[in-house]
């Protein structure tokens, strides 16, 4: 949130990531202003801050207000960034990360100007990752599932441009179910975890296919086991958008041999909703989009290509099961 005078509710700036995780209530925002306010000696903005282009970082301050587990910082005494917690974690396993992170961001990296409302998205978006992954390897950290290995806890990464179906694909995954009437294109960071026998515990980071986002795509594919690329065979027009984006990934030398899932999804829209697609219209739909695409060309990789329809559910259950044979071949 920003503003000359957190107090004054009505004329502060408030952003969230993801954008529905708060409401930004009246005695919330007061309660982290006055954690600010009593936590350190409150400061104005130094007159040559602006000037500079330096922001002053204040420590994290950690704040229990309501339900909310939170740990929030200043910056320049106009700027507040809050990270919401789960109950049970400790905001002080979290402050020198947190404090860096902002710093190499809005100092070093000089990514936001808190002017530029695609800039503060893209802000919270690398903090929630580089935080998320920071919860999840350094302070080990795993969702409340009954069975919690270590050693069976694989990234996989789910990447397409938008409306390609990748967070159904996911809801189907983890609940079995699809929602027809979602129709809005996901526009923040997803991780979901879904319990394999096989495998154990599979955690799938889906990021938003739009344009604005697609810069962060790098940030999350650190250290994933799997990467998934998810296409919409029935929109050929964006073939060329997609296939773009697909190579500006693959291609990356830190990826080289990261193994290969790539989804032909919506399989239904171009055989009249069929739950059984024709076979042989699919073998020559197989020809063009590998033709189109090069996919012939992937080399230094295992690496597979499946048909899917996340909406009636064709060849779902495959998909674990090429996670799995995929996963087993790299580690031959």
């Amino acid at each position: 949130m920003k503003g000359e005078n957190f107090h004054d509710i009505d004329n502060l700036t408030i952003f969230g990531y993801p954008q529905e995780i708060v409401k930004p209530e009246k005695n919330l925002i007061e309660n982290i202003a006055y954690g600010h306010e009593l936590g350190h000696e409150f400061q104005t903005v130094q007159p040559d801050a602006r000037s500079t282009g330096i922001y002053r970082i204040d420590e994290p301050v950690p704040l229990v207000v309501g339900d909310l587990n939170l740990s929030t910082v200043c910056l320049n005494g106009e700027t507040i960034i809050g990270l919401i917690l789960d109950n049970d974690d400790n905001p002080f396993d979290y402050k020198e990360i947190f404090q860096e992170l902002v710093n190499e961001l809005v100092n070093i990296e000089k990514c936001c100007s808190f002017e530029d409302e695609i800039e503060i998205d893209n802000l919270l978006i690398t903090l929630f990752i580089d935080l998320r992954r920071y919860g999840d390897e350094i302070i080990e950290k795993y969702p409340s599932i009954e069975i919690q290995q270590e050693d069976s806890f694989i990234k996989i990464f789910l990447f397409g441009i938008d409306e390609v179906g990748k967070t159904s694909l996911v809801r189907r995954l983890k609940t079995g179910k699809f929602n027809d009437n979602y129709f809005t294109p996901t526009r923040r960071f997803n991780i979901d975890y879904v319990q394999q026998d096989e495998m154990g515990l599979l955690a799938w980071w889906d990021m938003p296919g739009q344009l604005v986002f697609r810069r962060k795509w790098l940030v999350g594919l650190q250290d994933s086991n799997l990467i998934v690329f998810m296409i919409d065979v029935s929109d050929q027009i964006r073939f060329e958008e997609s296939k773009k984006e697909f190579y500006s990934i693959i291609n990356r030398y830190e990826l080289a041999s990261v193994p290969l899932l790539i989804l032909g999804n919506k399989v239904d829209l171009v055989n009249n909703d069929s739950l059984e697609p024709d076979k042989e219209h699919l073998n020559r739909l197989k020809d063009e989009i590998f033709a189109y695409f090069d996919f012939h060309k992937i080399k230094n990789r295992p690496w597979k290509f499946l048909f899917t329809s996340v909406k009636t559910s064709y060849q779902v259950d495959e998909i674990l099961d090429l996670v799995y044979f995929l996963i087993s071949s790299n580690n031959v």
